[in-house]
């Protein structure tokens, strides 16, 4: 049995959730709206003030599919109630960031300035020259332009210079040694 998967995703107050017949889950909430396709297989039914999520049986493709499809109905429910947040540092001397309205401008030790463009439903807050903390509903949204932002200068092992992810460690090596 999934561990993840029989577990019940409890509905709060101010959620409305609505299942189509052809499996497509939206959720509204105070923070937006989402859907997403779950597989055909896997069925889906609201018991009171929660969503059950079963299999129909249990070869290994169904098992996957179970946890995976709670999983995403779950960070649906929680994304439009209180929302997801990632918090990225800038390391380095000159590094520094700024938001000139919906742009985020980094500057990085390259020859120009970086702009990004803020995705539809993405929120960026520039607490501080090196900090950036990125906000919204889908968690898929928020870590993929967390992760866009990071790769941009990805942090070196040598001196930690680079964006990295706040609560991430950085694993240092020794540069190397005269004779």
């Amino acid at each position: 049995m999934s561990r993840i998967g029989i577990r019940p995703i409890e509905i709060k107050e101010g959620i409305d959730i609505t299942i189509d017949n052809k499996n497509v889950v939206t959720v509204k909430g105070p923070k937006g709206t989402l859907s997403e396709a779950i597989p055909q297989d896997i069925k889906i039914t609201r018991e009171d003030n929660s969503i059950v999520v079963t299999r129909p049986t249990e070869t290994k493709k169904h098992k996957s599919l179970h946890g995976l499809s709670r999983t995403l109905i779950n960070n649906m429910v929680e994304g439009v109630t209180n929302g997801f947040e990632k918090k990225l540092e800038l390391n380095g001397v000159g590094y520094r960031a700024n938001l000139q309205g919906k742009k985020l401008v980094l500057s990085l030790g390259y020859s120009h300035p970086v702009e990004m463009e803020q995705p539809e439903g993405i929120e960026v807050e520039v607490p501080s020259q090196t900090q950036i903390t990125v906000k919204g509903a889908n968690k898929q949204q928020v870590g993929n332009f967390a992760a866009k932002v990071r790769e941009l200068r990805k942090p070196e092992p040598y001196k930690g210079k680079g964006i990295k992810y706040v609560d991430e460690h950085i694993r240092r090596k020794e540069g190397k040694t005269a004779k």
